[in-house]
C-alpha cells in the first residue's frame, strides 16, 4: 500500500496529461450545435439602424442567408468585417447581422466607417437571440437555407480559407437544392 501511495502523483500527473492532450487537440470552431436541422429560433427585436422597425426571422426565409453575430468590442469582429464587406457582394445569398450586447450608436458608427455588409442588422441589446442560438462568443455565423432551417454553424472569423474550406460546400450543396 506504502509503494501505491508513492505512484499516486505519477498517476494523477499523466492522468491529466492526458486530458489536457485532449483537449489541446480540440478544433474551437467545431462547437456543437442543437440547432443545425432546426428551424431559426423565433425572434421579434429591432432593427440597429431603426429602431421602430421590428424584425422577425420570416425576414431569413425564401432564399440562402448567413447569418453573423457581431459586436463593435469584438476585435476578431473587426478582423473579418473587410471580407464581410466582399461576401456581401454576392447575389448567391444575403448576409444578416445580429448586432450582440453592444452599443447602438457604436454599432452604427462601425457600419458608417468600415461598411455595412448587411441587408440589415438586429440589435440584440440583452443577448435573448443570441442565448437561443447558442452563441458562445462572437463572431459566429450560421447558414440558414430558404425555409429558414439552420444549416451550419461557425464560431469564429470568416476569411478566404474558412470560407472556401466550411462555408463555400455548403453554400454550393443548397444552391443544388434548389
Amino acid at each position: 500500500m506504502n509503494k501505491l501511495i508513492r505512484f499516486l502523483p505519477l498517476i494523477v500527473f499523466i492522468v491529466l496529461g492526458v486530458v489536457l492532450y485532449r483537449g489541446l487537440s480540440l478544433n474551437p470552431q467545431d462547437l456543437p450545435s442543437a440547432l443545425v436541422g432546426k428551424p431559426m429560433p423565433v425572434f421579434n427585436l429591432p432593427a440597429l439602424k431603426n429602431p421602430e422597425r421590428d424584425l422577425t426571422e420570416q425576414a431569413l426565409k425564401g432564399h440562402i442567408s448567413l447569418v453573423n453575430v457581431w459586436g463593435t468590442w469584438c476585435p476578431s469582429c473587426r478582423y473579418e468585417h473587410p471580407y464581410l464587406v466582399d461576401l456581401a457582394k454576392s447575389d448567391r445569398f444575403k448576409l444578416y447581422g445580429i448586432n450582440w450586447k453592444d452599443d447602438r450608436d457604436l454599432a452604427k458608427e462601425w457600419l458608417v466607417k468600415l461598411g455595412d455588409p448587411y441587408q440589415f442588422s438586429i440589435f440584440d441589446e440583452f443577448g435573448k437571440l443570441a442565448i437561443d442560438l447558442g452563441v458562445y462568443a462572437a463572431p459566429e455565423t450560421f447558414v440558414v437555407d430558404k425555409h429558414g432551417i439552420i444549416r451550419m454553424r461557425f464560431a469564429g472569423p470568416i476569411d478566404a480559407n474558412v470560407w472556401r474550406e466550411k462555408f463555400e460546400p455548403v453554400i454550393q450543396q443548397l444552391e443544388q437544392e434548389g
